[in-house]
């Protein structure tokens, strides 16, 4: 990877790492799927006039529409109602935990559908990341006691899976359409169950308008969606999957130090051990931590 590849890649775990919060403050302003519909919907409408606007072509092929339609499915529609609905029910540390296996999963179906391989380096980096995750969220999983959060677990498993299937489409169609322009539409499309479901089942006009709540949602629709998922794109165009998906390890760390910043929370020894072992696994992974299926290392 080059050294702008690793800047993008980390700009966009830094982004999504600021998101956790900004939903968190949000959920006490909006109904849940309402706020996450809006953050969509925004979010497609700019990258979508952004992409009009410059004449950037559409999916030409129908294939192309579907695998489009399938990101929008499990990025948006699965991982917003995951992500939104987990807040609910689960703590940030277990959270963040399962939302971590991730890149394990999306290396297992990677090596089906990409034939891209994890080399013995990559193998141990993914491990190393989860143990390190794991610590670093040991502190807050131990704080929840002996509560049910078997349907937050849920909720984040939905997620984990929705944003795994979608990275796995996504690198498929990487150089074959304009990723303005699909990210755009899978956000467009993604963000139809969202209202739906949003309509039957919550009161969208519950929403408390206001300066902060404008605020927090264009941050979380402008930079936390729209630019986080065009960086992506743009990444995975050159990057194998499994040695930028990596750096989701990153996440937990920037929560951490956004917590530490502005929340007043501490960092104690065992989560700086997690973050060792993390930056560690992120160094195996990218590093030659995949290879093609003809044995070329990436």
């Amino acid at each position: 990877m080059t050294a702008l590849t690793i800047a993008q890649i980390i700009l966009v775990m830094l982004l999504w790492a600021a998101c956790f919060p900004l939903i968190t403050a949000g959920l006490d302003l909006a109904p849940h799927l309402t706020f996450a519909a809006m953050r969509a919907l925004l979010a497609g409408l700019t990258l979508t006039l952004l992409a009009l606007a410059l004449h950037r072509p559409l999916p030409k092929r129908l294939a192309h529409w579907v695998m489009v339609a399938v990101v929008g499915f499990g990025a948006t529609s699965l991982g917003f109602l995951g992500m939104f609905h987990a807040a609910e029910f689960v703590s940030p540390g277990i959270a963040t935990v399962i939302a971590n296996t991730q890149p394990m999963l999306a290396a297992i179906l990677a090596s089906l559908i990409l034939h891209e391989r994890l080399t013995i380096n990559g193998k141990i980096g993914l491990l190393l990341g989860f143990i390190g995750t794991l610590i670093i969220a040991a502190p807050q999983v131990v704080a929840t006691g002996q509560q049910t959060y078997i349907f937050g677990v849920a909720y984040i498993i939905l997620a984990a899976l929705g944003v795994t299937i979608s990275n796995v489409v996504i690198k498929r169609i990487a150089g074959q359409v304009d990723p303005l322009m699909a990210m755009g539409l899978q956000m467009l499309i993604g963000s139809i169950p969202l209202i739906l479901i949003a309509s039957g089942t919550e009161e969208p006009t519950a929403v408390t308008w206001s300066l902060t709540f404008v605020g927090i949602l264009l941050a979380l629709s402008l930079l936390g969606t729209a630019l986080v998922y065009w960086l992506w794109f743009s990444v995975l165009e050159k990057t194998p999957l499994n040695g930028a998906n990596a750096f989701s390890f990153l996440i937990p760390i920037f929560g951490l130090t956004i917590g530490a910043l502005f929340f007043d929370e501490t960092v104690g020894w065992t989560q700086l051990a997690g973050i060792i072992l993390v930056i560690l696994a992120v160094g195996l992974v990218s590093r030659h931590g995949t290879r093609s299926a003809r044995g070329v290392a990436d």
